[in-house]
């Protein structure tokens, strides 16, 4: 991802979620990092460790799509199992306290006071 797709990510991230502080955690992807990254002020980032995959909260979601919605599972075509997937997704929006423990591990819930107070 080029740092003007993610400055423009971030942008519609920080409007869908204007009344809202949120926390970003990303990998060290040059994108992520460069000096001209625009980061709106209801925005910060999280910057993970190098070879930390056990700290990113996408693989803890993707661990239990893929326990859940996928795993043991014959799809027909691709279609099939991205119907999955977004039938998992969905139930995860819908369920914000799994969401919640799935991401909101005890360094992001310290960084998310500081930043709110």
């Amino acid at each position: 991802m080029k740092t003007h797709n993610m400055s423009l990510f971030l942008k519609q991230i920080s409007k869908a979620h204007r009344m809202h502080f949120v926390l970003m955690v990303v990998d060290g992807a040059t994108s992520h990092m460069s000096k001209d990254l625009i980061i709106p002020s209801n925005v910060a980032l999280i910057f993970l460790p190098p070879y930390s995959p056990e700290l990113n909260p996408i693989e803890r979601i993707w661990n239990k799509l893929r326990r859940d919605d996928i795993a043991n599972r014959y799809f027909n075509n691709l279609d099939e199992a991205m119907e999955a997937v977004d039938h998992g997704l969905s139930e995860l929006k819908r369920k914000r306290s799994t969401m919640k423990s799935l991401t909101f591990w005890l360094g992001i819930k310290e960084i998310s006071n500081a930043n709110y107070n």
